[in-house]
């Protein structure tokens, strides 16, 4: 037997290693596929979700605090929210659930909560919403992921290995968060995606402006690496079936959100 068949040999018996910190975050953006294989041969940690996830968090509040510290994004972000109440409202004076007087007087309420939800105090609330609310949806969120992956795709992994794809898939989230702040203080308008509807200042509650806001390249990018990583993670050998079914369920419940948002106009903050 020769040195180069032993060589291989020796390769092939020789335990994995696990990626560091630093291979884990470049990995997800040079060479994913790899980086999840390898992450899978571990058993799920908590840190490699739960650190990510974290950080983007603190990006996304901060990016809050910088964009309405911008007195005409800020104006601009009370305008867009006012627009959405009176919108509402007035259908509901048309449909008869609320007189012309009960709205104006709701809609000074609403005037006020606004004002005070973007001073100093309503920021930290807003905040602390941000990092409570945060975690609980990523939860929610990666247990409809586990479900569809586990029992509609047979998938072979735990509810760690779902925390720790869609953790890992945070660092590409950061990106866009970044992207999305430096956008909006040039535009001196409040952004909160990379999409096409964002950029062209299309209504998002229209039908138009709503399916250009799926043209978002950083966001389809953030689901593909998602649904190799939940592959991987799930020993599949499919992956592309992974990344369709990730992409259709992000596309559905974007539709049921935006018909949604038309009777709850909170709503159009999640589109």
């Amino acid at each position: 037997m020769n040195d180069y068949t032993d060589g291989q040999m020796n390769q092939e018996n020789q335990e994995p290693v696990e990626l560091d910190f630093t291979d884990k975050l470049a990995g997800i953006f040079t060479e994913p596929s790899n980086t999840f294989e390898q992450v899978a041969k571990f058993p799920p940690k908590t840190m490699d979700w739960f650190l990510p996830f974290l950080v983007l968090l603190l990006l996304v509040i901060g990016s809050q605090w910088i964009m309405m510290s911008n007195p005409i994004i800020k104006s601009d972000a009370i305008r867009t929210q006012r627009d959405a109440q009176e919108k509402y409202l007035e259908k509901e004076v048309e449909a008869g659930n609320l007189s012309k007087a009960q709205a104006e007087e709701r809609m000074e309420m609403i005037d006020r909560q606004m004002e005070q939800m973007t001073g100093s105090m309503g920021m930290i609330i807003q905040s602390i919403s941000i990092f409570v609310m945060g975690f609980i949806i990523f939860f929610v969120v990666v247990l409809v992921y586990f479900l569809i992956v586990k029992f509609a795709l047979g998938g072979d992994g735990t509810y760690s290995s779902a925390l720790v794809a869609n953790g890992l898939v945070s660092y590409i989230g950061m990106i866009q968060v970044i992207l999305v702040t430096i956008l909006s203080l040039a535009f001196d308008r409040l952004m909160r995606d990379t999409s096409v509807a964002t950029f062209l200042n299309y209504d998002k509650t229209e039908l138009v402006g709503f399916v250009l806001s799926k043209v978002d390249p950083i966001s389809i990018w953030s689901y593909v690496v998602l649904g190799i990583g939940l592959a991987k993670m799930f020993k599949a050998t499919d992956v592309k079936k992974y990344i369709i079914v990730i992409i259709a369920v992000w596309f559905f419940w974007s539709i049921i959100v935006y018909i949604l948002s038309k009777f709850i106009p909170f709503l159009q903050n999640l589109q």
